[in-house]
């Protein structure tokens, strides 16, 4: 069976991925040159946020390389 790979994935899924507070996906993004950008749906101010999916991957298992470099 075919296994589905999201592309994008909403402002609460990454919180819920990384395991951190909105807040704290807030500070990551305004702090983190690396962090992947969020992808605005729209030109509203409520307009949908979206991360791609595969970037997010990417930086987490860079962060956790870097870390155990430094272990």
């Amino acid at each position: 069976m075919l296994q589905v790979t999201p592309i994008r994935i909403q402002f609460s899924t990454t919180c819920q991925l990384l395991d951190v507070t909105r807040e704290s996906l807030r500070h990551t993004i305004r702090k983190d040159p690396s962090f992947p950008r969020p992808l605005k749906m729209g030109t509203s101010k409520q307009s949908p946020v979206f991360f791609d999916y595969q970037e997010i991957i990417e930086w987490h298992n860079s962060k956790k390389a870097s870390a155990e470099m430094e272990a």
